[in-house]
């Protein structure tokens, strides 16, 4: 299979509101941003592919004005997902992989502040029987929560101990608006507490992506994709399991996340990994994660604070993938696993496996 790798990642310090900022205005620093750090102009890039949700633009065909801001002119090879800018990101790499382009430019953005967005979400919920209730995501989160603590998964203090350190470690992300000592907080919707859920957040995200020895040209460790897949569960919340997550297990054993490296050998059947980006909104989903995808205490979860510390919804999950991709570019991480969902209750679920050279 032909090498794909992350060359570059770049982003927004994502903020609360950004009412003076269009999306093409949020969006031009971090793409002449990504572009700067190869060297490289939209002219030489193969293909570009974007995500977005014109639900939380509040107009049709949004994403091509977003078009604006990496200049369409000449006429340029494009795509764009209505999903998490990471499934954006998997479009690309097949794209890579047939051998049809060389190098690709991922991008996503959101802006959530212009609506109430747990409303907003309730139009990914099944049109018949579910979306009529209004249920909103942060009381679909806390059904899965008392589902975990019912079962004996979690308590309210262990949900709390997964905000407390994610918020600790996004002390060294300059990116994200929420970091360090964050007080529990009052309840949203028994058993969450504001602490266990995101903060609203307006932002955007890029990467790039080359093949063989042009990555090796653009970037001195590229992140090699080792394998990346994306499943899905069934869309009634009724039929599911809450408290586990069979999409994101499929997805990871397909992108190889369990597979022992050459010459490694990992302990108790757990992935050898030493880094996780886990897109996981509410302390609740890091625990589902966690389990169904076999994270040992000693692998390093969200180092960069997770979306608990930024989650600018559509480039969020993005974002784990270029912030895993970051740390093996600097030589932090050797072998790291990236997860992004969409939809609630972690129904659709994408794992990539990327690698740093030795």
């Amino acid at each position: 299979m032909r090498e794909i790798a992350i060359v570059a990642f770049a982003q927004t310090d994502h903020r609360r509101r950004s009412d003076e900022l269009s999306e093409v205005e949020m969006l031009m620093p971090v793409l002449h941003d990504v572009l700067g750090q190869t060297g490289l102009k939209t002219s030489d890039i193969g293909f570009t592919c974007s995500g977005s949700s014109d639900y939380l633009a509040g107009r049709a065909f949004s994403f091509t004005m977003a078009l604006d801001g990496v200049g369409a002119w000449p006429p340029i090879s494009e795509s764009h997902v209505e999903m998490d800018g990471a499934w954006a990101l998997y479009e690309a790499w097949v794209k890579l992989l047939t051998g049809e382009a060389d190098t690709a430019l991922v991008y996503a953005y959101g802006k959530t502040s212009p609506g109430e967005i747990r409303d907003v979400l309730t139009r990914q919920l099944d049109p018949y029987y579910v979306a009529p209730l209004w249920p909103d995501s942060v009381s679909l989160a806390a059904l899965q929560a008392q589902a975990l603590i019912d079962a004996g998964d979690t308590d309210e203090p262990a949900l709390a101990a997964v905000a407390a350190r994610s918020r600790a470690a996004a002390a060294a992300n300059p990116h994200a608006p929420l970091s360090g000592p964050v007080p529990a907080g009052d309840y949203l919707v028994q058993p969450l507490r504001t602490g266990d859920c995101p903060p609203i957040s307006d932002g955007a995200a890029a990467v790039i992506l080359a093949a063989g020895d042009t990555a090796r040209g653009l970037c001195e460790r590229p992140a090699w994709i080792r394998g990346m897949d994306h499943r899905i569960e069934a869309h009634s919340l009724g039929v599911r399991d809450l408290t586990d997550s069979p999409s994101a297990r499929q997805a990871a054993e397909r992108a190889g996340a369990f597979e022992i490296p050459h010459g490694l050998k990992g302990m108790g059947g757990a992935p050898f990994v030493d880094t996780a980006e886990l897109h996981a909104p509410f302390t609740s989903q890091e625990v589902v994660l966690r389990k169904a995808l076999r994270l040992g205490d000693d692998v390093n979860v969200n180092p960069s604070g997770g979306a608990l510390a930024a989650n600018p919804v559509m480039a969020a999950g993005l974002i784990r993938i270029g912030e895993a991709a970051a740390r093996i570019h600097r030589g932090a991480s050797d072998r790291a696993l990236a997860h992004a969902t969409s939809g609630p209750c972690l129904q659709q679920n994408l794992v990539a496996v990327l690698e740093g050279e030795s």
